[in-house]
């Protein structure tokens, strides 16, 4: 078994530069298209749920995190402010400063109008950057970035819909994850621990704590409660996932916050006229890609489901001879949407164990007999060979595979 940092190292999944900095990883082709494949099915996923995306600005004014509270609880862990002003005092609060989460932003998307209670729930989501100053002897990996891919929403809502926004997520969760090959090793309800580092008051928080244990209980699923792991603004939902080394970590999250609209006066008209403020409800269905696609190629061991394996298909004409056959078939099943290589270099068996190497889910061999029928015999990753049949069909069967999300390719 390989950790995630040898098996992306070793299937050119993304690459660490001393030039480029610690915790700043670059996303290489076969990475990128395995994270392009997986965001837009989590996308549409989304849509379908009633989710609006945006897009927002990587970084905001100081006084924007002033005013969230991220800055009195994170200055330590946020990039110093950056201003165009040499002058400018260190606490200018007009100096710009990357942001360490995307909830101010969506603040602002909601309070950008007017809002009735009939919109209600106004869900946005976002595949959005944020970044945290991490120290560069901790970060390592994709597990631990100092730039952050977030898959990351927030919902609007009326106190009586919390309860049903939370189902949603958790509900999204079991659909999406074994979609995606796995499953949470435990639920955690995170709670607020002792001192005054946290914002709203007491009733806020035994109210969402309530809404969220119940939820939990709606759901089914075994939960541990752990005081002192809420967020600074409310408790949380955290699903768990542990790596080769058993270390746990957070992967999925579902939060409630009552803190963060009344401090960016969020509000919505009621029933009956009067101005009502919203309940905000966090939730990250898959967290962030780098944590997400080091739990996968641990997971996996790199032989991810053909949906979303950065090569679906590669195509291996046997001889010189059947390169002519072998590129109209590759270039088929690009039309077809599928993610084809055409292997032309070295000896067949050479070809061959470079597509297992890489962990292709298919392989279309082309010999004389199959080119002259307009043939290809399919070979699966798990070492099954089918028999030779025509092109469209075996496009056919692999688009299948992959339009099913299956967790294995099958004949």
């Amino acid at each position: 078994m390989k950790d995630h940092r040898r098996l992306g190292r070793d299937l050119e999944i993304y690459h660490s530069d001393p030039m480029i900095g610690a915790g700043l990883p670059l996303w290489l082709p076969a990475g990128a298209a395995a994270r392009h494949a997986i965001e837009e099915y989590v996308r549409e996923e989304e849509r379908l749920a009633g989710y609006q995306h945006v897009y927002s600005p990587p970084l905001a004014k100081r006084q924007m995190f002033h005013r969230s509270g991220h800055l009195a609880k994170f200055a330590d862990d946020m990039f110093p402010a950056m201003s165009d002003d040499p002058g400018a005092a260190a606490d200018d609060p007009e100096a710009l400063m990357l942001r360490p989460s995307l909830c101010p932003h969506h603040a602002m998307v909601f309070g950008s109008r007017g809002r009735s209670y009939r919109e209600l729930p106004v869900r946005i989501a976002e595949l959005g950057g944020m970044y945290r100053a991490e120290r560069s002897g901790v970060v390592g990996g994709l597990s631990r970035v100092r730039a952050i891919s977030l898959n990351d929403a927030h919902v609007f809502c009326s106190l009586d819909q919390v309860g049903a926004e939370v189902a949603l997520v958790l509900a999204m969760c079991k659909r999406i994850h074994p979609a995606l090959g796995f499953a949470a090793d435990g639920y955690r309800l995170s709670l607020r621990g002792a001192g005054a580092a946290y914002l709203g008051s007491d009733a806020d928080w035994a109210r969402a704590e309530a809404l969220l244990r119940d939820a939990l209980v709606q759901a089914g699923v075994p939960f541990e409660e752990a005081p002192g792991e809420a967020a600074f603004y409310g408790p949380k939902i955290d699903i768990q996932v542990r790596d080769l080394a058993g270390r746990e970590s957070t992967l999925a999250t579902v939060q409630v916050d009552f803190a963060q609209p009344e401090r960016f006066d969020l509000s919505y008209t009621d029933r009956d006229g009067s101005p009502a403020r919203p309940v905000m409800v966090h939730r990250s269905i898959v967290g962030s890609m780098e944590r997400l696609m080091a739990h996968l190629l641990e997971v996996h061991q790199g032989a991810f489901p053909a949906w979303y394996a950065p090569v679906q298909l590669a195509v291996a004409p046997v001889g010189e001879a059947q390169d002519a056959a072998a590129r109209q078939f590759a270039e088929q099943a690009l039309r077809a949407g599928l993610r084809a290589s055409l292997s032309l270099d070295g000896s067949l068996g050479l070809r061959i164990r470079e597509a297992s190497q890489r962990r292709v889910p298919y392989l279309a061999v082309i010999g004389s007999r199959e080119a002259d029928a307009g043939e290809v015999s399919l070979r699966l990753r798990d070492g099954r060979q089918l028999p030779p049949m025509p092109y469209a069909e075996a496009l056919a069967l692999v688009g299948g595979a992959v339009a099913a999300r299956s967790a294995e390719p099958a004949p």
